[in-house]
């Protein structure tokens, strides 16, 4: 490989905040190169900013159809690789289905799709093309959460019992849909978000980080959703009790109307020999706590010798003291998706490092978190089992 891998994105144009994101860190490492768009509906919109991203008229489009089925049409030395799509929700399904039958690779925002139906028929598309679907969890891409997975993985906290993780944000403590806000207007709208508002746009977020680092699968659940603002039409606020697949329980928040809070999503999980602590909004650092030895602090990008793990120092950009943050963690994702297909293309093997970002069955359970926790809080039994 001796070129830039070419991408194409649908949705994401003048003043979308998700959009911009994905560029950033798609270009953070000089492997991607944005090369055409459907970047909106409105055909004003879409030229307007195919100029500002410098695209060629020819390869601004109007709609995914046209832009999937002109591209496949190109030469191999023009056409793209991989599409991103960074529409809302309920437009997720049909342009990814798309991409991978002619052929192309997607990244997706998450929640993957509309439904769990739609999540499992995309899983099978993926496997039957053969090409690789990676999905957006930012979070996974820090690289003081891998240090965290790494060290559970090793055993080092001895068998894990609780998980705790909390995601409480309050931008949505007043009804903004109403007032104009184009961000709350379809996160709160189910024809467009889905069958849940909070706890499908951060709950799995939250559900995932669980998963991630502690290594287990959430087997059952019990939750409660609200809805705390008047005239909303879905959950803005809810708690799930969990239980896992080595016996561990834990504990879910995710809260949209934390009124004061930002982006405060944190995890604890805890051992039979101690346990570790790590927060979003102070990334760099994640807490060892042990049972019989004072709490160690490890910082991303510090010279530990072995101490940190080849997936955290994979990810780390910058020596220790030079923050990094939710940027760089998407970049982290992006990168390892694109090394993983340049070493493909390259005829190699990807290594463990290059395969760690999220896939179509973090997706898949992620729709099975939401239609679960739904079923769970109109359910009149405790217990909800978590099926994928």
């Amino acid at each position: 490989m001796k070129r830039k891998l070419r991408m194409g994105m649908i949705g994401g144009g003048k003043d979308a905040f998700i959009g911009a994101i994905h560029r950033i860190a798609a270009n953070m490492d000089g492997l991607i190169e944005l090369s055409c768009g459907a970047l909106s509906i409105h055909p004003e919109i879409a030229t307007l900013s195919g100029e500002m991203l410098f695209l060629p008229k020819d390869r601004t489009y109007f709609s995914y159809e046209e832009m999937l089925k002109a591209e496949s049409q190109l030469p191999a030395d023009k056409r793209i690789d991989f599409v991103t799509i960074v529409t809302p929700n309920f437009a997720h399904f049909a342009p990814a289905m798309m991409a991978l039958d002619l052929g192309f690779h997607v990244v997706i925002e998450k929640p993957m799709t509309f439904s769990l139906e739609e999540a499992k028929q995309l899983r099978e598309k993926v496997k039957l093309t053969g090409k690789h679907l990676c999905l957006t969890h930012t979070y996974s891409g820090y690289p003081m959460v891998k240090q965290a997975r790494a060290l559970i993985k090793a055993q080092a906290l001895g068998k894990i019992r609780k998980v705790w993780v909390e995601y409480p944000q309050g931008w949505l403590s007043k009804l903004s849909e109403r007032e104009g806000n184009a961000q709350a207007a379809w996160r709160t709208d189910p024809k467009k978000s889905g069958k849940s508002g909070a706890m499908g746009d951060i709950g799995t977020h939250a559900a995932h980080l669980a998963e991630y680092v502690s290594g287990l699968k959430i087997t059952h659940l019990c939750a409660d959703l609200n809805v705390m603002v008047e005239g909303r039409a879905l959950d803005d606020d809810g708690n799930v009790l969990l239980k896992f697949d080595n016996g561990a329980t834990g504990v879910l928040m995710a809260s949209q109307v934390a009124a004061g809070e930002e982006n405060a999503l944190k995890i604890r999980i805890y051992g039979e020999k101690g346990g570790i602590e790590w927060a979003q909004q102070e990334p760099n650092t994640l807490l060892l706590k042990w049972l019989d030895a004072p709490t160690q602090i490890l910082r991303a990008g510090s010279n530990y010798g072995q101490v940190l793990s080849s997936f955290a120092t994979h990810n780390c950009r910058t020596p220790g003291g030079h923050p990094e943050g939710y940027l760089e963690a998407f970049g982290n994702i992006y990168r390892n998706f694109a090394q993983t297909l340049i070493a493909e293309m390259n005829g190699e093997q990807p290594t463990a490092e290059m395969l760690d970002f999220p896939s179509v069955d973090e997706g898949v359970r992620g729709m099975a978190f939401i239609d679960s926790v739904v079923a769970s809080a109109h359910a009149t039994e405790k217990w909800t089992p978590y099926t994928v």
